[in-house]
């Protein structure tokens, strides 16, 4: 019973692998191929021998690596940001006391029910009041911090800090942030590595906010980049293809260096059993 237990899960977890990892595939298999293949019927399963040449024909075509570096940019910038400032605030809202407090807290959750497009308006309005426009301080200062990144880490902060810890480090003498640096962020590393990864594929991936206010090519990220590559009258869908791949990559390296230190948080929480 218990081997065809195993043989199931291992089944399942082998499916979910494929079913994961086929889109990634196929973006390859289309961008070594001519765009004459793309709609191919029965289509080709196998890469073909042209990713070399359409990934020149997008270098030709976007200023790829610029792009590219702009991107890592924005999305680490943000990253870090988030995690130090949503970190700080969840904290406050999970260990401190003061006044208003559980107001605040319903305040900030409540603007999570308030969809993004809303604020397209007012929001390039202020940015063009801060002449922030083809400048990355418009797409970095409005996500220093998010209602959703105080959420998830109090929430997480609630169940695995400990009051006892922070009454012991205020007896020995630590400050509010002294707690919070050594006691708390130790604490909170899986929710940490968790947030880092949601956040930077968020920025990684966002494409309205930032072909709203990035005019100049000199400052597009890579989704504005990869836009350009559809023309009018013509799509080269493996040429696209090929930008795409090499796009992801980034999110790849990012996901399997976050999914580590994700581990070794869980393993190393400072509060055990």
């Amino acid at each position: 019973m218990k081997s065809l237990q195993r043989l199931l899960t291992y089944s399942l977890l082998i499916l979910t692998f494929l079913v994961s990892v086929f889109p990634f595939y196929w973006m390859l298999v289309i961008a070594s191929h001519p765009t004459s293949e793309a709609n191919k019927f029965p289509p080709n399963f196998i890469p073909g021998d042209l990713f070399i040449t359409n990934v020149q024909t997008m270098l030709d075509q976007i200023d790829f690596a610029g792009a590219l570096l702009n991107s890592v940019f924005v999305s680490t910038t943000v990253t870090i940001a988030q995690l130090f400032f949503c970190a700080l605030a969840a904290f406050a809202f999970s260990r401190l006391q003061f006044k208003g407090k559980h107001f605040l807290f319903v305040f900030i959750i409540g603007t999570l029910m308030i969809p993004g497009q809303l604020g397209l308006v007012p929001s390039y309005m202020i940015m063009t009041r801060l002449d922030w426009i083809n400048s990355f301080n418009a797409l970095i200062v409005p996500g220093l911090v998010s209602a959703f990144g105080i959420f998830w880490i109090k929430q997480y902060m609630d169940t695995t800090l400990h009051p006892e810890l922070v009454e012991s480090a205020r007896m020995d003498g630590c400050s509010n942030f002294q707690t919070f640096w050594r006691i708390a962020l130790p604490t909170i590393s899986p929710a940490m590595a968790t947030l880092a990864i949601l956040t930077f594929m968020y920025q990684w991936n966002d494409f309205l906010w930032p072909s709203i206010v990035l005019k100049d090519s000199a400052v597009h990220t890579i989704q504005i980049a990869l836009r350009n590559l559809n023309k009018v009258y013509f799509r080269d869908v493996s040429v696209i293809m090929a930008g795409t791949f090499l796009a992801t990559i980034p999110l790849l390296v990012v996901f399997v260096a976050s999914s580590r230190y994700f581990i070794s948080g869980i393993t190393a929480g400072a509060v055990k059993g």
